[in-house]
């Protein structure tokens, strides 16, 4: 593991796998089969389970477990003491534990104290507002807030609401984001499912 910043109170199990550049804080647990990309940030007090994969670029902030059957791509933001869960159906006792996988899309952020459910997908830079209850899939560059989560909004790569509408048509929307200038097409399907 070159150039891997390994505080000496944190623990990595023999055997997993991190990226170069890849900074594990005090009181990590890194299990032996997870595999974490480069250039990560992994925060006082997270948990990663055997066999996650996360990818290169992904900040993980203090308190974060990150549960067997969960996928986490590149530039994933993980903000403080969000939730993942891995089975639908827990209970402490009995052999009937399930994973149930979750994909966190690229570019995806994650609010303080959010709950993702297991079975969903998180679509590419999403944003999930602190505290939401994700029940469901989030298309890609939704802004989703609540309990349940519904869509708010829709973000841009670089963070910022989508709110300058520049071309309305049957089956998409396009907004150009104030702060970057870029432009992104949501679907009439996905944007129809905005509370209003």
């Amino acid at each position: 593991m070159v150039d891997v910043f390994i505080h000496p109170l944190a623990v990595v199990d023999e055997g997993a796998q991190i990226g170069e550049g890849t900074k594990v804080w005090h009181f990590a647990h890194i299990r032996s089969s997870a595999n974490i990309g480069s250039g990560c940030i992994i925060g006082k007090d997270v948990y990663v389970d055997a066999n996650v994969v996360i990818g290169n670029n992904v900040k993980i902030q203090n308190g974060v477990s990150v549960y067997q059957g969960v996928t986490i791509e590149d530039d994933v933001f993980c903000g403080p003491h969000m939730t993942f869960t891995n089975d639908l159906y827990p209970r402490a006792y009995g052999d009937s534990w399930e994973i149930t996988d979750t994909l966190v899309k690229r570019g995806t952020s994650i609010g303080a104290n959010a709950t993702i459910l297991c079975g969903i997908v998180l679509g590419n830079y999403c944003m999930i507002g602190s505290g939401a209850v994700v029940t469901k899939d989030v298309p890609a560059h939704a802004l989703v807030v609540g309990n349940p989560a519904g869509i708010a909004g829709f973000a841009c790569k670089c963070g910022q609401p989508l709110k300058d509408e520049v071309r309305l048509q049957k089956v998409s929307v396009t907004f150009a984001c104030g702060k970057c200038k870029e432009e992104i097409t949501i679907s009439m399907s996905d944007y129809k499912k905005m509370v209003r």
